[in-house]
């Protein structure tokens, strides 16, 4: 099939969650013989050279500079409160995307147009518009109205109201457009009920009694990495790191972060005071780097390159969100490299997981605070735990056995 792949990303390094979703799919569906042409948004610091490794995948690859500001933002949460659409949509609606995608779709003709997460859904409809015929595929990484409902919990008032809303707008525009795909494909069955439940609601409130429609029923592929490609870590013996990694300009790893910090790790620091608290990712906030420039056991160095030598040292990979949807990707980088992990319940949310065995699963501070301690005074349980993470890797999220799957939906012309 010719299938035009839109992405709000260029998925090359293959350096976090949703680029490694796109990745190993753009494989997958190169490997299965079928022609891609790749259409994404760019960032500045997107060095242009990587796209050369993409066309191994793709038969032609578009790129769109991406470009965002705080008043820009501002006036789309404003303009959202009023007009009732979604400012996480609104913000990256960007007309020369649609000018791109218009030259695309004049020149060449598709067989499906596949839009990646809920962002590229806007295009993939205006594409289709154009290329009548093609098939319609939506990968949803995350039921998008659970990330705003998620953090309004936390939120001082005026920011709840506003997430609050953000959630509503978000999940009518989430159900909505569902229904104009022809097939809807779910990281997590957890994310497909939740929009389907939404999509009850929203029938509900409308006064219609008619059953839902195809699109809340398609097919959970789950987010998978490549375990032959992550050796497993050989972790230093006198290990006492306590790792946390993951972009922290994403407002759920920021504020899962935080948490931490501030509730459970003085817990840890009393019964283990040469722990180290390890933060790495960029973007950190500024709590974070006042804190590691004042105490020698927290360190937030950003983003790094190579992060092995800091997880030779990691005893305990936390994973301490209360927001969010999907998969946490984290976790199975952590899994593949054979490291023992702490997650909230809301993090290991969409996985294959059982508390106590491959994971430990703590949702208030005291009890998160004494799961990360059982890691450092107990090493046999660490290294038990992290034993039984690789082998979840190997058994449920390998993408070259898993992505079989994709064949349901492009498996015919």
């Amino acid at each position: 099939m010719k299938i035009l792949y839109l992405s709000q990303l260029v998925p090359y390094p293959a350096d976090a969650g949703p680029k490694i979703r796109i990745y190993h799919v753009l494989q997958y569906l190169a490997q299965a013989g079928h022609e891609i042409t790749l259409v994404a948004f760019r960032r500045e610091e997107d060095d242009p050279e990587q796209l050369d490794h993409l066309y191994r995948y793709c038969r032609e690859i578009h790129t769109v500079l991406m470009r965002r500001s705080l008043l820009q933002d501002l006036w789309q949460v404003a303009s959202g409160i009023v007009s009732g659409h979604p400012f996480l949509i609104s913000r990256d609606s960007v007309d020369e995307m649609y000018q791109t995608l218009q030259e695309v779709a004049v020149r060449d003709s598709f067989d499906a147009i596949h839009a990646d997460q809920l962002w590229m859904a806007q295009y993939a409809l205006a594409a289709g518009r154009r290329n009548g015929h093609a098939r319609l595929v939506l990968d949803e990484h995350n039921a998008m109205y659970l990330i705003p409902e998620r953090l309004a919990s936390g939120a001082n008032p005026l920011r709840r109201a506003i997430l609050n809303r953000e959630a509503r707008n978000m999940a009518r525009y989430e159900v909505e457009t569902c229904k104009q795909f022809d097939n809807v494909v779910w990281v997590s069955a957890e994310d497909r009920r939740a929009v389907r439940g939404q999509s009850t609601k929203l029938r509900g409130a409308n006064g219609s009694s008619g059953p839902a429609t195809n699109g809340m029923n398609n097919l959970v592929i789950p987010i998978c990495v490549d375990p032959q490609a992550k050796a497993v870590i050989q972790r230093r013996p006198d290990a006492r790191r306590v790792t946390f990694l993951g972009g922290l300009h994403w407002p759920p790893n920021a504020e899962g972060v935080l948490w931490f910090m501030e509730e459970v790790w003085p817990q840890v620091q009393k019964q283990a005071p040469d722990a180290v608290l390890t933060i790495l990712g960029k973007n950190p906030p500024s709590a974070v780097v006042r804190r590691a420039q004042v105490d020698a056991h927290v360190e937030a160095p950003g983003y790094v390159e190579d992060v092995t030598p800091y997880l030779a040292e990691t005893v305990a990979f936390i994973v301490p969100l209360h927001a969010g949807g999907g998969m946490r990707v984290k976790i199975l980088d952590a899994w593949s490299w054979g490291l023992p992990v702490v997650s909230t319940t809301i993090g290991v949310e969409g996985l294959w997981y059982r508390d106590g065995e491959n994971v430990l699963i703590a949702d208030r501070p005291g009890a998160f605070a004494q799961a990360t301690l059982r890691l450092l005074m107990r090493p046999e349980q660490a290294a038990a735990l992290g034993a039984a993470g690789r082998q979840t890797v190997e058994a449920h999220y390998d993408w070259r056995r898993v992505y079989r799957a994709w064949d349901k939906i492009y498996g015919e012309a």
